[in-house]
């Protein structure tokens, strides 16, 4: 039997060739694709050790959106001159001594490998002196070879600067987002470690600017936690006042859930500001956030996902936090305990906010006195859940307004054509008006929204008529008109969306978007990753109608909106179109005016539940056919379906005589 109690060390292969020990720098350039995913992965390995070092203040310092520079200076304990070399070393860990320790594990930046691998892609300064020291060490990586190590003058605490990430691995770089995008995610990072220890102060510099100087908390507070919290909330997210944050807390035995969350009409149409922290550590989990959102119920209009920062605090033997290299996903060993006692305290705390009905079996009189205020739970069709919607230009009233109508206001479908224009289309007549350009207001004769050139319908239309056609809705999701051949079914968010997109990119193509001023212009301050998002789309916003002007402190004065866009809905309507924006970038890598005119289509199209009258409906077949490819939205699906006679005699077994 073969001895299995020694392996060959780094510097042995195996006798026949095939099996090789990998050397020390390349096993740490693979282990970097794990830890090291971009700039973002290394701001928080290096924040958390900070962190964990005690530090009561942490600067994150960059350069072009980290690619050329991430730096991390805290005010921790230090390491002497051993440790600083040691900490390089591959599984270097100050906070494991045996498997036990796992179970039991209070710290953040626990994995090994993370400054091997760091040090491994790129060139590496680390600056470092414990209180005790009279002086502090310097040690230099280049691309994991170690370079200096040396005594030098630094104040106590660590610097730890990264530049040139991937510098050595430029397959590794080329993959590397745009600067916006990489920005987006190292302000992530930021905030969430800035919310996980809210009693230290955290500053962030990009390219010299301050992007963020967040204070310490008074140690001297009633409520140290909550009141350092509740600030920095509103230190991070400008839009966020602190008096209107519902406070959530609950303990038991078993589990500890405390932190805030945001009323129901500040929800927004992303997810991006929700924040769970486990044990002091940011966790993503979808059980969680789903807890959330349900204690939540018909609160929250459709679409729409709320505010929250909350910390759960359990006992570590019943969390597992090495599920994934990067310590994001976490897995409980009662999911469905944790995830129940999460819904009632939220849910508890919307009540004591008298935000819903009161949870447990005592019931507030106020909760019943709101709760006897609040109107039936919404349908897809009410006005909590109708989008804000770009309306038609043209004939058509405005669509989008939210107003549910009866079915008995559509035409019923027995109903006929004037038989005037029935007979021209036999004839084989067109009518006289050129066809419109894609979004051109569509002219009207008789009282009638009238069809633009046969030229541009499809060819399985040409036998419809031009001029007011029967129309109904099929469950407030389709648009079925007859056809003298059969029968027309449009996907009204597909069609609706291809109308708008084409209007948007004949918009920034040309600068000519309609703009309507606003009474009083609006100032909006926007996180630092929407700020820069905005400034690069710019001009292609105002060629759509917005009169931006960006101000200092990240600031946008807004003095017009697109003709389209309804009053008071101007700061909606932009959070909207840079979250759909980062949507379709992240998804579907797309850039420039592509994204944005499908993100701005996106975001104003009709959605499915939403009443749409039949004269709406006139004008979305209208401008639908006088697209340039009216089959199909803009992300390929079709828009428009015939069936034929035929197919329908085919269904009922029907011979044709």
């Amino acid at each position: 039997m073969s001895d299995r109690s020694s392996f060959p060390d780094s510097s042995a292969s195996a006798s026949d060739g095939l099996v090789r020990v990998l050397p020390d720098v390349l096993a740490s350039k693979i282990a970097a694709g794990e830890v090291v995913q971009r700039p973002a992965s290394v701001a928080k390995e290096l924040i958390e050790n900070a962190l964990d070092a005690g530090a009561t203040e942490v600067q994150l310092l960059l350069k072009k959106a980290g690619s050329e520079l991430v730096q991390v200076v805290d005010d921790g304990c230090g390491m002497g001159p051993a440790d600083a070399l040691a900490c390089f070393g591959r599984h270097a860990t100050s906070k494991l001594r045996a498997i036990e320790d796992l179970e039991r594990l209070a710290t953040l930046g626990f994995r090994g490998e993370a400054l091997a691998s760091i040090a491994a892609v790129a060139q590496v300064e680390l600056r470092t002196r414990r209180v005790q020291d009279e002086v502090g060490t310097r040690v230099r990586i280049d691309g994991g070879a170690l370079v200096e190590q040396a005594p030098c003058a630094t104040p106590p605490g660590t610097s730890i600067a990264v530049r040139n990430l991937f510098y050595n691995v430029p397959a590794r770089r080329h993959f590397l987002k745009t600067p916006a995008t990489e920005f987006k995610h190292l302000v992530e990072t930021f905030q969430t470690q800035a919310l996980s220890c809210p009693a230290a102060g955290f500053t962030l510099v990009h390219d010299e600017f301050d992007v963020y100087r967040l204070p310490a908390s008074d140690p001297a507070s009633d409520a140290p936690f909550e009141a350092a919290l509740r600030h920095r909330i509103a230190d991070l997210f400008g839009d966020k006042d602190p008096a209107r944050l519902v406070p959530v807390e609950e303990t038991t035995s078993y589990l500890t859930v405390r932190g805030f969350v945001g009323r129901p009409d500040e929800a927004r149409r992303s997810r991006g500001e929700q924040f769970v922290f486990v044990n002091g550590r940011y966790v993503k989990s979808r059980t969680l956030d789903h807890a959330v959102a349900t204690a939540f119920g018909a609160l929250l209009p459709e679409g729409r996902h709320p505010f929250f920062v909350l910390f759960l605090d359990v006992d570590p033997r019943h969390v597992d936090v090495n599920v994934h290299p990067t310590k994001t996903e976490i897995k409980f060993d009662d999911e469905r305990g944790v995830y129940g006692f999460l819904k009632a305290v939220v849910k508890k705390g919307l009540a004591a906010a008298d935000l819903a009905l009161a949870f447990g079996p005592a019931t507030p009189a106020s909760a019943v006195g709101l709760a006897a205020r609040l109107p039936d739970e919404p349908t897809v069709a009410s006005a909590a859940s109708a989008p804000r919607s770009f309306s038609f230009t043209g004939a058509a009233p405005p669509a989008g307004d939210g107003s549910a109508r009866p079915p008995a206001a559509w035409p019923s479908p027995s109903e006929g054509f004037p038989e005037a224009e029935a007979a021209d289309v036999r004839a084989g007549s067109e009518p006289s008006e050129p066809s419109p350009a894609p979004g051109a207001p569509l002219r009207a004769s008789g009282g009638h929204v009238r069809f633009p050139s046969r030229a541009a319908m499809p060819e399985e239309a040409d036998d419809a008529p031009v001029g007011e056609r029967t129309i109904w809705q099929l469950h407030h999701r389709y648009i079925l008109t007859p056809l003298a051949s059969g029968l027309l079914v449009l996907d009204q968010q597909a069609a609706h969306e291809r109308v708008l997109y084409e209007r948007a990119l004949t918009a920034m193509e040309g600068g000519m978007g309609a703009s309507q001023q606003l009474l009083f212009p609006h100032t909006f301050a926007f996180d630092p990753a929407d700020f820069e998002l905005l400034k690069e789309l710019l001009p292609d916003l105002r060629s759509l109608g917005f009169e931006l002007e960006v101000l200092s402190g990240r600031s946008v004065l807004v003095r017009g909106v697109p003709s389209e866009v309804r009053s008071g809905d101007d700061r909606t309507v932009l959070d909207d179109l840079l979250a759909q924006y980062r949507a379709n970038r992240d998804g579907f890598h797309l850039e420039g005016r592509e994204n944005l005119a499908r993100s701005l289509a996106r975001r104003n199209a009709y959605k499915p539940g939403q009443v749409i009258r039949p004269e709406e409906a006139r004008v979305l077949i209208d401008q639908l056919f006088a697209c340039e490819m009216p089959y199909v939205d803009p992300a390929g699906r079709p828009t428009v379906v015939k069936i034929s006679m035929e197919e329908l005699d085919r269904r009922f077994s029907r011979s044709v005589r």
